[in-house]
């Protein structure tokens, strides 16, 4: 399944299955083929993908420095960063709280 978030403030953001479920996780609904975003939703839902973000930033920092202080080789990011994951998505949350639209997904 390919999600394809849209909004009348952008360009669509489309994401494969996983990615998209995994996003949709993280801003605490159930994936799902079909959704909304409501414009008053848009700042807690930043706030969430930006905190999940930090987040996974810390978790790989913590790995690296237990790796140099072991002595070994510090781990490398395999695929695509949560942060370049889920970044056109907050640009397009970003003009979406600015426009006062909502985005929308599977419609």
């Amino acid at each position: 399944m390919i999600y394809k978030f849209k909004s009348k403030a952008g360009a669509d953001v489309l994401m494969l299955g996983p990615q998209g479920e995994r996003v949709l996780r993280l801003l605490g609904r159930e994936p799902a083929r079909q959704g909304l975003l409501a414009q008053a939703e848009l700042g807690p839902a930043m706030a969430a993908l930006e905190a999940a973000v930090a987040d996974d930033e810390a978790e790989f920092a913590r790995l690296q420095a237990e790796a140099e202080a072991a002595g070994q080789e510090a781990p490398r990011r395999e695929g695509v960063s949560l942060r370049q994951r889920v970044w056109p998505l907050l640009e397009l949350m970003r003009h979406s709280q600015r426009a006062a639209v909502d985005i929308v997904w599977g419609v």
